[in-house]
């Protein structure tokens, strides 16, 4: 296949500079992505898979009956354990660069070079958004507020957010609420508990959170929500909601007033959640991805403060970075999420949304078939990290054009937890997703 390339570049290719460059490109950037557990997506087994998790059975603390200790089945009754299972689709993202390599004759091999590192750097961060998004989508879900306060009582409420109230837990498997009598969801309204018959997304998406996902749209309840509750910007929250965090008890994302600033309390009680939860750390530690703003704040907090105090020398006030503490591996990134919000007093408030995460929060499916080389008989192709770097010979009528691409074929999914229940972790939550917990701060 190197034959078939300029002889120019094919001292590079034989050199393995452009996978090099490309490797290292590659690893610059990844930081949500970093905890996704990585399952091989077979081929020829379409486009989504349902995968099966198994959870287990209720311990049993009353003693055996003597007198029914008779037959063949000496009393006992069998009893099984539950499943849960999740759908994990993969979809092909890709880009591509051309060279002519007679117009950019000068310092060809450096732009050559140059180019394979751009379309490194561009795949790890659109690969590390994909993972991200799908841990907001998740991690942000069935919390909402009030977005329309009603005229009356009545069943039906407008919610900034649907995320979280569009599915519910029937038989293992996440299915549509209006998909069938019998599935219903207890929603929490200002206080107050409702059961949930139905949910609709708006045509027009009017979101506060649209950037990050959410969808605006309506709840329906089996009974009136009275005005007092229905009313703009009381809270509105799922069951099965996963843990959100924000400083000084703040109900929701509008709440928050400028003095709401990252404290080591916030995350000592994602710690502790996730600790309740039974997750298991990511190599001895919780991942906790952060912007430099939320670490910032990290190090002004009274506590924080306390607990170095004496020790301007240390290494953390050196670098001013902290890396591991409270149990935490702290990842600042740029990628992290913020969100210029108006609360509600038409203050805008710049959120910040640091992210604890445990293993097993995030799986992604990595195509079995990338760098199928039977197709691709006349290009180079390198995989690395589940991402396939692509080096087309020039096709033109002049053998001038290079083309350099990279395309990954993947997808990412949050399962759930739903049956670590507090029969089986007296001290796990309702939640459906047990295994990260969101911050929000100012």
């Amino acid at each position: 296949m190197i034959s078939n390339f300029p002889a120019a570049l094919q001292p590079a290719i034989q050199q393995g500079f452009l996978e090099r460059e490309f490797r290292e490109g590659l690893r610059s950037s990844t930081v949500y992505r970093s905890v996704a557990s990585p399952e091989i997506f077979s081929a020829n087994v379409g486009e989504t898979i349902t995968k099966t998790r198994k959870g287990l059975k209720a311990p049993t603390t009353t003693p055996l009956d003597p007198t029914t200790n008779t037959n063949l089945d000496n009393g006992l009754s069998p009893s099984g354990w539950t499943v849960e299972q999740y759908d994990l689709s993969i979809n092909m993202y890709g880009d591509s660069i051309d060279l002519n390599m007679v117009t950019q004759l000068v310092g060809i091999e450096s732009q050559f070079l140059h180019n394979a590192r751009t379309n490194a750097i561009q795949a790890g961060q659109s690969l590390d958004r994909l993972a991200r998004q799908e841990l907001l989508d998740k991690y942000m879900a069935g919390h909402t507020r009030v977005t329309a306060t009603l005229g009356s009582n009545g069943p039906t409420i407008a919610v900034d957010d649907v995320r979280g109230f569009q599915k519910i837990i029937y038989n293992g498997k996440l299915v549509d609420i209006a998909d069938a009598t019998g599935r219903r969801l207890t929603v929490n309204v200002n206080g107050t508990d409702y059961t949930c018959i139905g949910c609709s997304v708006d045509g027009s998406n009017t979101s506060s959170v649209k950037a990050l996902g959410g969808k605006s749209g309506t709840l329906t309840m089996s009974s009136n929500v009275t005005i007092a509750n229905g009313t703009t910007n009381n809270p509105v929250m799922a069951q099965y909601r996963p843990t959100v965090l924000r400083p000084n008890g703040r109900s929701t994302t509008k709440k928050l007033v400028a003095a709401d600033l990252c404290t080591m309390g916030l995350f000592l009680d994602a710690v502790t959640q996730l600790r309740n939860n039974a997750v298991p750390t990511v190599g001895g530690l919780y991942n906790a991805y952060l912007d430099h703003v939320s670490a910032r704040q990290l190090f002004a907090d009274p506590d924080f403060k306390q607990l170095y105090q004496g020790k301007n020398a240390s290494q953390e006030f050196r670098e001013g970075r902290v890396i591991e503490l409270l149990d935490l591996r702290f990842l600042p990134t740029t990628e992290a999420v913020q969100q210029a919000l108006a609360n509600e007093s038409s203050a805008t408030i710049n959120v910040h949304r640091p992210l604890v995460v445990g293993e097993g929060a995030l799986v992604e499916g990595i195509f079995a078939g990338i760098g199928n080389t039977e197709v691709a008989q006349n290009a180079v192709v390198e995989v690395v990290d589940g991402i396939a770097m692509v080096t087309r010979p020039p096709l033109d009528r002049l053998a001038q054009i290079v083309g350099q691409s990279w395309y990954a074929i993947t997808g990412f999914v949050c399962p759930t937890d739903i049956t670590a229940n507090q029969t089986i972790i007296p001290t796990a939550a309702d939640s459906l997703h047990k295994r990260a917990v969101m911050l929000e701060h100012a």
